[in-house]
């Protein structure tokens, strides 16, 4: 698990980070501080893999507490303010966020910090996500869980960085294991690879339109080296 903390003055930052927080496996919330003084009290108590760390605090800035920590954490600055960026670099921060941010650009620094870890299963304490098939379906880890997937209700599932997104009818799965992982699990009479980032179920498509298969209101791409297996259900 990455263990991370967050360091901002603003209560609405601390929601947003949590709520992207909770849809990735292998991170784990370890504490909230509101200032940089609180940060340095529960710094010297217990040790973090992560700081999100706002700039602009009261008393003392983000980039004045970075330089008080002797052994500081991977850190991602989130601020509203964009020129300190280079500043923030040059304290060797893994990634600047800029208020507002989208879950997509949070999943970017997340795997550019990851990215960043020599070693990473060893030093971050990572656990591979277990998939156990039980034949019409299997349990996945994500969300800090185990769900059991049934096969009827997979849609399809998209690469998406270090991590796999799992859609099912009724919700989402984001997942550490990797696409390639899946093929080998899902039986090819019911799912097909269509891109190097997509494998669909064969039943759940709509129709095909061009390079794209249509299921309910997903687009998605078939690859050009795919298009043999997708010529197949024809």
């Amino acid at each position: 698990m990455i263990s991370y903390l967050i360091v901002d003055d603003e209560p609405i930052a601390h929601r947003i980070i949590e709520k992207y927080c909770s849809m990735l496996p292998h991170l784990e919330k370890k504490g909230n501080c509101y200032n940089a003084f609180e940060a340095m009290q529960f710094l010297n108590e217990n040790e973090v893999n992560l700081l999100f760390l706002d700039i602009n605090m009261p008393k003392l800035s983000g980039f004045e507490f970075i330089k008080t920590i002797s052994n500081p954490p991977k850190i991602i600055v989130t601020t509203a303010y964009k020129e300190f960026a280079l500043e923030g670099y040059e304290l060797n921060i893994s990634d600047y966020l800029l208020k507002p941010f989208s879950f997509e650009r949070f999943v970017k620094a997340i795997n550019k910090t990851i990215n960043t870890v020599k070693e990473k299963d060893t030093l971050l304490g990572f656990t591979k996500p277990i998939i156990e098939s039980l034949g019409t379906s299997f349990f996945l880890k994500g969300d800090k869980k185990h769900t059991q997937v049934h096969l009827k209700d997979l849609l399809f599932i998209e690469a998406y960085g270090h991590y796999t997104k799992v859609y099912l009818k009724n919700e989402m799965i984001v997942s550490h294991e990797k696409i390639s992982s899946f093929e080998k699990l899902l039986p090819d009479s019911q799912f097909i690879r269509t891109h190097k980032s997509f494998i669909v179920s064969k039943s759940e498509i709509n129709h095909i339109e061009g390079n794209r298969i249509i299921i309910q209101n997903h687009k998605i791409p078939i690859g050009q080296t795919y298009k043999v297996n997708v010529n197949k259900l024809f």
